[in-house]
């Protein structure tokens, strides 16, 4: 890799940064190339990206965003998924994580806060809006329906 390319992957990877609402590192170290690409695509129907990089490059490139708290966990061979969304890059790298052992989650970073292991489990746990919406509508249709139920075997029982 020349300088010209290095400089291009660093704005490029700059652009990322300052654009990327989570980022999660993990090391891939022992995954095959199709378990890399099952992830890959794993996390690209999550709606998040995915980028191996030079490590030392990926360090220069988080100065100056709201990840700069990262630039100490790239070391060793790194996979960095990011998503403009704070749940996407969370919920399938964990979702994986638990499928493969091999990939194992270092941390990450939501905006400029610095997320362990942990963290990062409680955000991919969240359900996603669509099934906050479900969950939503469900609450409110309960009422009437219990209420129809209700009515009907009172009436039912008026009949009888």
């Amino acid at each position: 890799m020349n300088r010209e390319e290095k400089t291009e992957l660093l704005s490029l990877l700059n652009e990322v940064f300052s654009k990327a609402g989570s980022v999660v590192l993990a090391e891939y170290k022992g995954l095959t190339v199709a378990e890399a690409d099952a992830l890959r695509n794993k996390v690209r129907e999550a709606g998040a990206s995915i980028r191996v990089t030079k490590n030392r490059i990926a360090r220069l490139a988080v100065k100056g965003t709201n990840f700069e708290n990262l630039a100490d966990m790239f070391k060793g061979p790194i996979i960095m998924a990011y998503a403009d969304d704070p749940l996407s890059a969370c919920k399938a790298c964990v979702e994986y994580a638990k499928e493969n052992e091999k990939l194992v989650i270092v941390g990450g970073a939501l905006s400029d806060k610095a997320l362990t292991l942990n963290d990062i489990k409680q955000l991919a746990s969240i359900p996603s809006m669509d099934e906050l919406r479900a969950q939503i509508i469900g609450l409110l249709q309960a009422p009437a329906s219990k209420v129809a139920r209700v009515c009907k075997a009172y009436s039912e029982k008026e009949a009888a």
